[in-house]
């Protein structure tokens, strides 16, 4: 099942823009170019930025079967070095100006400011015939942990974000994250599969140039993080003036309540669908969403199932819970169901490890409604003075009193970091309010975050 191999159907409906229309029979004609200096089925890296290059070369792999690994192009270079060796690539898709892949190794193609170099040693790999895609894991940087993606996993994934979203070749989504993220890659491969134009662009949100880009190139689709819509509220989104803009996704972690509520109010006043959305990069990229018509009764809700797949939840001796509001783990099940994961080259024969089935680690319940909502994760639970306490849980009743805050920690000890100087208000709270002891509260300059915007926990301070 490998929905690129279709796209030339497209023929002169534009595919990208990036500086310039790019037709799909001109990407096709130029992605299968890529692919074909590469030959036989071989694992490839490509270190990805938000343009054309890094777009073309995917399509073309995907296309010629070969399988990417798709990797920062910011990545160190001593990381790179590690999963080289680990990995053992045949070529590495990358920008031309990269000086310490230049000095090693040969120029095998070039199209852009992309170059195709050669490896210097070939490694014949055993690659399992199903295994289409690796994709690092959420918080991975230089991790030699990937995600095992089969063909069936991306494109039934696309074709059920494309039915739920009801995306049309009318659509034209923006890249406001990383192609190498696979919520920025679910955008791509759900749009180019129904003959939709992706306007590539490395702006951030930041800048002037990424808007003026959005009106000009009459931009329909917009997806983020909940840290780009935080950026969103300090650029007073609600003053905006998008047209075109009908849809807006959220997925990547959970948005706070009050923005969720202010993002569904504006929206709602614009005419303009916000979908919030649930997923990780194990199942692809998607398994729940929350119909924009929800958006305000189901508050902080990650919705239902995606259309093919099922949302359960099991209790701590496996067995199903069918009363609401009941918590425990959520289980998803569904064709996009990663194969499993890869920690070097020898896993990339292994079989399909999960079989459809996926323990997402979080916690949730479901409403009389059959609405699901996330309470916190199984990871990030600890004890302190005999009681078990959601880290997750004390940072959102902090926030609903009105304290930003994070929390971390370990058996016996729970760290809260602040960016304000609310300290005596966060203690009173945690004391009155929650009765806990065995607490900590730092204050810190900024919250450290990937490239993701998620949440770096093991970067904050503990004791000082």
């Amino acid at each position: 099942m490998n929905s690129f191999q279709k796209i030339e159907e497209f023929g002169n409906r534009t595919a990208v823009y990036a500086g310039r229309k790019y037709s799909y029979s001109e990407m096709v004609e130029i992605a299968d170019a890529i692919c074909g200096e590469v030959g036989e089925r071989t694992l490839i890296f490509c270190l990805c930025s938000n343009n054309k290059e890094s777009l073309f070369g995917y399509v073309g792999f995907i296309r010629g079967g070969v399988v990417p690994v798709l990797l920062d192009a910011a990545m160190h270079f001593d990381r790179l070095s590690r999963l080289i060796n680990l990995y053992k690539p045949t070529y590495i898709w990358a920008s031309s100006e990269n000086q310490d892949l230049s000095k090693i190794m040969d120029r095998a193609f070039v199209f852009g400011d992309y170059t195709l170099f050669r490896c210097p040693s070939f490694y014949k790999h055993d690659l399992h015939k199903h295994l289409a895609l690796l994709l690092t894991t959420s918080g991975s940087t230089g991790s030699p942990k990937f995600v095992r993606l089969s063909y069936e996993n991306i494109f039934t994934n696309a074709e059920s974000i494309a039915k739920y979203l009801d995306i049309n070749s009318e659509d034209k989504p923006i890249t406001t994250l990383p192609i190498n993220y696979s919520y920025g890659l679910s955008i791509i491969n759900s749009h180019l599969i129904c003959g939709a134009t992706i306007i590539v662009t490395d702006e951030s949100i930041m800048k002037k140039e990424f808007w003026d880009l959005c009106r000009e190139q009459g931009v329909t689709t917009f997806g983020g993080v909940p840290f780009v819509y935080e950026m969103l509220d300090r650029l007073k989104f609600e003053d905006f003036n998008l047209p075109s803009l009908k849809n807006l996704t959220q997925a990547g972690g959970k948005l706070s309540s009050n923005l969720s509520i202010k993002f569904a109010e504006v929206c709602n006043q614009k005419g303009i669908q916000f979908f919030t959305m649930y997923g990780q990069t194990e199942a692809t990229a998607r398994m729940s969403y929350l119909p924009y018509e929800k958006n305000l009764d189901k508050v902080g809700s990650i919705g239902i199932a995606i259309p093919g797949g099922e949302l359960i939840l099991q209790d701590d001796n496996g067995n199903k819970i069918t009363t609401p509001n009941v918590r425990g783990e959520l289980i998803y099940k569904g064709a996009n169901v990663s194969l499993g994961y890869a920690e070097s080259l020898f896993d990339l024969s292994k079989e399909d490890e999960n079989n459809g089935i996926l323990r997402t680690g979080d916690l949730a319940y479901f409403d009389q409604d059959g609405y699901f909502f996330i309470s916190g994760r199984i990871k990030r639970m600890i004890k302190v003075y005999g009681n078990r306490i959601s880290l997750d849980e004390v940072e959102g009743f902090l926030n609903e009193h009105g304290h930003d805050c994070i929390c971390t920690g370990a058996d016996e000890k729970m760290y809260i970091y602040t960016l304000k100087d609310d300290s005596d208000q966060i203690k009173n709270i945690i004391k009155e309010k929650l009765n806990l002891k065995g607490f900590k509260i730092m204050r810190i300059e900024s919250i450290p975050r990937n490239h993701f915007g998620k949440i770096l926990y093991s970067e904050l301070p503990k004791d000082r």
